[in-house]
């Protein structure tokens, strides 16, 4: 196998993990920073460290990300195919970034797959990619919702009583916990994607097996970028996450990060299963808002979200394949 490809490949997936880090940082700090419970660089450097911690937790998603959606060919065929699906991923995160759209960097990866897979007529697993990937991607914000409408319900039902200024003031403090466990959830989920795609190259170039365990530096390397993309910040999502949506407040804020880093646990370590942070904590923070008034939520702005969301899988998929067309007549 082509070394100078399988390097290549490998540097690709690393800058679209940075380009996760920057498109998806606004995720686990934008309610902290629109309820001033943090400032926007403390937030941006807790998460980066959270990031990477999180990144060291787990396998399951990477497993299930390098062995349960496509299978490729080993050579110079399979490189190429996930070359185009990394090409397709990036592009689209950056068009999104571009226009301040908080759509998933998780499946923009996925529709990656897909496309540059079908392109190179290699094989899909479907039942995978549904059950791993799209039933994930709808019942993921739909729990996200409910659970976070509820959760806002009980803080306001547990502190009726207590002196609103008071209160603010202790769910400001405690917003920093919660925002930390997002940002450690984060790190869990996106990480490890990019630790199956490395894996992929790697077996794909014959260096290593099916089945071999992660090795210790594709784990530094991917949390690494991770961070420096957390850190580089994501400011245009940012301002649609922390503001556009609703205007926050502080236990709002609180309620909407622990119930995004809740789903984001028992989805990593008892499905194994690879959600994106961006829909669960959108639609957290809709759930939140609801509770408030349902017109006090900006429906207009959450459908343009939405839509993006499902937009996000076919169109990467198109730039993929597309990628996949043009590499393969220029190398294959």
């Amino acid at each position: 196998m082509d070394t100078f490809a399988l390097v290549v490949t490998i540097a690709v997936a690393l800058f679209f993990t940075y380009t996760n880090g920057f498109h998806d940082s606004a995720n686990a700090i934008a309610t902290s920073v629109s309820t001033r419970a943090l400032t926007p660089r403390a937030a941006l450097a807790m998460a980066a460290v959270m990031n990477l911690a999180g990144a060291f937790l787990g396998s399951g998603v990477a497993k299930t990300v390098s062995e349960g959606l496509i299978a490729t060919p080993t050579g110079k065929q399979g490189m190429i195919i996930l070359f185009s699906a990394l090409i397709g991923a990036i592009t689209w995160n950056m068009i999104t970034w571009y226009y301040g759209l908080p759509s998933s960097s998780s499946h923009a990866l996925f529709g990656g797959l897909v496309g540059a897979a079908l392109a190179g007529s290699s094989t899909v697993h479907w039942s995978g990619v549904v059950e791993k990937v799209v039933l994930p991607m709808v019942l993921s914000p739909l729990i996200g919702l409910v659970l976070g409408y509820f959760v806002m319900v009980g803080i306001l039902w547990m502190f009726r009583k207590s002196n609103p200024h008071k209160a603010k003031r202790g769910f400001r403090i405690a917003q920093t916990v919660s925002a930390a466990a997002m940002a450690l959830g984060h790190g869990l989920q996106d990480a490890q994607k990019t630790m199956g795609v490395v894996v992929m190259a790697l077996v794909i170039g014959g260096v290593e097996d099916q089945g071999d365990a992660i090795p210790v530096w594709v784990k530094i390397a991917c949390a690494a970028m991770l961070s420096l993309g957390t850190y580089a910040g994501g400011w245009r999502i940012m301002r649609t996450l922390g503001r556009r949506i609703i205007e926050l407040d502080p236990p709002q804020g609180f309620a909407a990060e622990t119930t995004a880093a809740s789903v984001m646990y028992t989805a990593s370590f008892m499905f194994q299963a690879p959600i994106s942070t961006t829909h669960v904590i959108t639609s957290a923070i809709m759930g939140v808002g609801a509770t408030k008034r349902v017109n006090a939520v900006r429906w207009g702005v959450a459908k343009n979200i939405i839509l993006g969301w499902f937009i996000t899988m076919p169109a990467a998929a198109g730039v993929a394949a597309l990628s996949y067309w043009i590499v393969d007549l220029a190398f294959g």
